[in-house]
């Protein structure tokens, strides 16, 4: 990036073609900004990725908050309301097992209404399957990035035999189709490790998802570090470091990560809601979570029974879910630009 050019007169700095006010240091002298308080600057000014932005953190917020946020609606994501005498006075099913009122028995005790046969709450189901599929998301989004970049910045940085082996054993995970092998894989662990009498924890399962998508989900993520850190290993300022007798530890982390922090950012923003999608499709399939565990793909999977009797059933975890992968796409789009404002739209 190249320094602050200043406007003799106006107080202003002139960074990359784009104009922006200075700050004072601490004796009253003028400077230019950071790269990093540019791209905050930027990042303000775009309307889409403020939004966007908001709405994500809402998301988490509400997850988060959902013991709270269920507590407030007076119902719980494993009551079944249809079923359970305590609630007879009050029914929401008919004689056919499906919600009563309109919109799938949307009411005030019921926000989103109810689920066919059961009479389970939608609103806390959502809330709840929020907070599992957002925050395990989180987790092994964290753990694959964190991988893949440290698999990058070795094989990219040293090179030679090292890049060439990493490259052979990348190759090797890649060849793995993630999803099936999962599906083929979850009951031959559950065998095991737990008696085919019992039912297999929630915990086991939600580990076996984490460790397997962590397993094969690294790769993206190394190969694209590493092909960044070959491009900036040869730079200048790199051989500098070196001949100055940095050691390599030194410069990976003061030099080269530096520069690759941009990728790392917008690939953890496409990076999280695929693996939404992925759990989703996990649980749909039967290999995620299952009964009684909320869960985002879960309720589509039950949905999709009920589609033809109740197709209301699927309105507002639809809508929830298509508005968080909106956002967060865009949100990727507005971080990339607002690191790399001549990228464009």
């Amino acid at each position: 990036m190249t320094s602050p050019i200043d406007i003799e007169g106006s107080g202003t700095s002139v960074v990359d073609g784009e104009p922006g006010p200075k700050t004072k240091s601490g004796n009253g002298e003028l400077v230019g900004r950071s790269p990093g308080q540019l791209m905050w600057l930027r990042f303000r000014r775009d309307r889409t990725g403020v939004i966007t932005a908001v709405v994500v953190i809402a998301y988490f917020a509400i997850a988060l908050l959902a013991p709270l946020l269920v507590k407030l609606s007076g119902t719980d994501p494993y009551t079944l309301y249809g079923q359970d005498p305590t609630y007879a006075d009050t029914p929401v099913l008919d004689d056919f097992g499906l919600p009563l009122g309109y919109l799938g028995g949307v009411s005030g005790s019921h926000w989103f209404g109810v689920e066919p046969q059961y009479g389970r709450d939608l609103f806390a189901m959502l809330v709840y399957g929020m907070r599992t599929s957002l925050f395990m998301s989180l987790g092994i989004t964290v753990l694959v990035m964190t991988t893949g970049v440290i698999i990058g910045l070795i094989g990219g940085y040293f090179g030679g035999r090292t890049d060439y082996w990493i490259g052979r054993v990348t190759d090797f995970f890649l060849s793995f189709p993630s999803q099936l092998f999962f599906i083929a894989f979850m009951p031959v662990v559950t065998s095991f490790f737990v008696d085919p009498r019992e039912e297999t924890p929630t915990y086991f399962r939600a580990l076996a998802m984490l460790i397997v998508l962590w397993l094969l989900g690294w790769m993206g993520m190394a190969r694209l570090v590493r092909s960044t850190v070959l491009s900036l290993r040869e730079r200048e300022f790199v051989e500098a470091a070196r001949v100055s007798g940095a050691s390599p530890w030194r410069i990976v982390r003061k030099e080269i990560l530096p520069n690759v922090v941009t990728p790392i950012l917008v690939q953890f923003t496409y990076q999280l809601p695929s693996t939404i999608l992925t759990i989703a499709f996990l649980s749909f399939a039967g290999v995620g979570f299952v009964e009684p565990t909320p869960d985002w793909g879960r309720l589509f999977a039950v949905g999709a029974r009920y589609a033809e009797q109740d197709p209301a059933f699927m309105f507002f975890p639809g809508l929830a879910l298509v508005i968080f992968i909106l956002c967060f796409n865009l949100l990727g789009d507005s971080v990339r630009d607002a690191f790399d404002p001549k990228s464009g739209r």
